[in-house]
């Protein structure tokens, strides 16, 4: 049985132009050994299974080759290149900075710099991990780095660049390495499928890249392991959410119709056959975030690029964020973040989620419930309403109501009706008044109620403070305490004067409008915000302002100055 070669190795890049993803920093070191402008030292930085280790044993070769060709890159027949290709080469060393880390090992090192090459140009030294290096080796190796022969040239490679000490840094050419993005690893592994005759589906391949986070060695790694896992050594979609435990598109975009729905029961059946799998909350709950975030991506034309899916659950995500409103999508967004954060510190992280869920799916209907009382007619809930205006509401008939669009029936409230404490008036018909609309009036009559009643309001607002401070929030209760307050029908008007109470009224908003409507037993109630403006009281300073705001609260002190002739000081 022939020995089997890992992909990782099998096909690592010989040349700079077969580095996937690194176009940037090939480009540059092909120009310095076409220039002859190559530096003593080089610091190739990046996360793992990005090409640094590649990168820096290419340059090693090409910086050796006896013949380069045209662009820059080695010939790979010369006797340096074919020494090195079959690793006997003398000239060009690896050291693993994580075995060898002491000053012993350093003080090595800097004995064999002092040898000149035999046969090439350069002598290169590789050491890789280098952030592993004890500060007395870097110290031990300073120098050297600093003040190396003519043909030595170091190639540090390290995964932790902070770890290095800042003297090593100054004296290295740094190359910040780029995680690969995912169509390149996708289209990588799709050319190497076609080398080793696997059938591969597109799908399969992208959530290898995108499981892989920008590391095209650990997106090989699983591409070895789901072709073996085959018999005919094909990759499926199926086989790679299998083997590589990611929960299917088909399971998010069931939860946002159930969402839709407000089917809270059929999302709390849906989670737990999700759990059943022996999938993590926390990733069903991230997965969910990550699904919202596309359909947010979806809703703009300029964004749908950012979308990177295949083409088949692309045009899902575009027939689904279509039929769905972008306000709704943004606060199912912000719950499954809040669920996020919350997650890791709860006791009870399964009911974490589900508390979510059950939060999610009621968003719509707090949406409907802060409408404008005029909307209510498209629903057939409202048969009356009158204008805010002096001049005398007349009854509409039924059929009227009914017929007329909701535009003509909406209240036309004016700027000046905006003020605290403003009360609206709806008249009644018998047998047309809305169960939305309370108290009832007498039926027979046509009467103004208050859709807004001060005493009451001041009441449950009272109790919605002492309630914050029952549940430990106690800066929420503070600043719902002082914020200025207005009404404009049923909305309340709240004052926000920084970031801060912004987030903070953003964040509790369903649960205040949810505690609001059961206390006043005012089912259209909402909160809405506004930015108000705030004055900055400067004291006074030099003697003259002081004078003049003494004289502004008292006029009898100029009296005085005229008494004195003006010496007042």
């Amino acid at each position: 049985m022939d020995q089997f070669i890992v992909s990782a190795r099998k096909y690592r890049p010989a040349l700079f132009d077969s580095v996937v993803g690194q176009s940037h920093i090939t480009t540059t070191l092909k120009n310095a050994i076409k220039s002859s402008h190559l530096a003593q030292a080089f610091l190739f930085c990046g996360p793992r299974g990005v090409g640094k280790t590649t990168c820096a044993r290419i340059l090693a070769k090409t910086i050796n080759c006896l013949s380069l060709t045209h662009d820059g890159e080695a010939c790979g027949t010369c006797t340096s290149c074919v020494s090195y290709q079959n690793s006997s080469s003398f000239n060009i060393y690896e050291l693993d900075a994580a075995s060898n880390n002491s000053v012993d090992n350093m003080r090595e090192l800097v004995e064999q710099v002092r040898i000149p090459p035999q046969a090439n140009k350069y002598k290169v030294y590789i050491i890789d991990e280098v952030h592993m290096l004890s500060t007395a080796a870097f110290n031990a190796f300073l120098k050297t780095l600093e003040e190396p022969p003519s043909y030595a040239i170091f190639i540090l490679a390290t995964t932790e660049k902070h770890k290095i000490i800042p003297t090593i840094l100054s004296r290295c050419q740094i190359f910040d390495f780029n995680r690969i993005h995912l169509k390149d690893i996708a289209t990588h592994l799709a050319s190497i499928a076609v080398k080793e005759n696997i059938k591969a589906d597109d799908e399969a391949l992208r959530l290898i890249a995108e499981k892989a986070d920008g590391g095209l060695r650990d997106a090989l790694s699983m591409f070895d392991l789901i072709s073996t896992f085959s018999p005919d050594r094909s990759i499926s979609y199926a086989s790679t959410i299998e083997n590589l435990h990611i929960l299917d598109y088909d399971y998010y975009f069931k939860v946002v119709e159930f969402l839709f729905q407000e089917s809270a029961g059929e999302l709390l059946v849906l989670l737990d056959e999700i759990l059943k799998k022996g999938f993590d909350g926390h990733n069903f709950i991230v997965g969910l975030a990550d699904h919202l975030r596309n359909l947010l991506i979806c809703k703009e034309e300029v964004t749908i690029k950012l979308l990177e899916v295949s083409e088949v659950v692309k045009t899902k995500y575009l027939n689904q964020a279509r039929n769905t409103d972008y306000e709704l999508i943004l606060t199912w967004l912000n719950l499954a973040n809040q669920a996020d954060i919350q997650y890791k510190t709860s006791k009870h992280q399964r009911l974490t989620v589900e508390l979510a869920l059950m939060k999610m799916s009621r968003v719509k209907q707090a949406f409907q419930f802060s409408q404008e009382p005029g909307d209510w007619l498209a629903e057939g809930n409202v048969a009356y309403a009158a204008q805010f205006r002096k001049t005398e509401a007349k009854p509409i008939a039924a059929s009227e109501t009914l017929e007329k669009p909701v535009q003509e029936a909406k209240l036309e409230v004016p700027n000046s009706a905006i003020k605290p404490f403003q009360i609206g008036k709806v008249l009644k018909i018998k047998g047309l008044t809305s169960q939305l609309m309370k108290p009832a009036i007498d039926q027979g009559e046509t009467e103004a109620i208050e859709l807004f009643q001060p005493l009451e309001f001041d009441r449950a607002w009272q109790e919605l403070i002492a309630d914050c401070r029952k549940k430990n929030m106690g800066s929420v209760a503070a600043l719902l305490a002082n914020i200025p307050k207005s009404f404009t029908n049923n909305v309340i008007n709240l004052g926000i004067a920084g970031s801060f109470e912004e987030n903070e009224i953003q964040t509790n908003r369903t649960d205040f409008t949810q505690y609001l409507r059961q206390k006043m037993a005012n089912s259209a109630i909402s909160i809405s915000t506004y930015t108000r403006e705030t004055e900055v009281e400067t004291a006074p300073v030099t003697n003259q302002q002081k004078l003049t705001f003494l004289i502004e609260q008292n006029p009898a002190v100029l009296e005085l100055i005229k008494k004195l002739d003006g010496q007042v000081y």
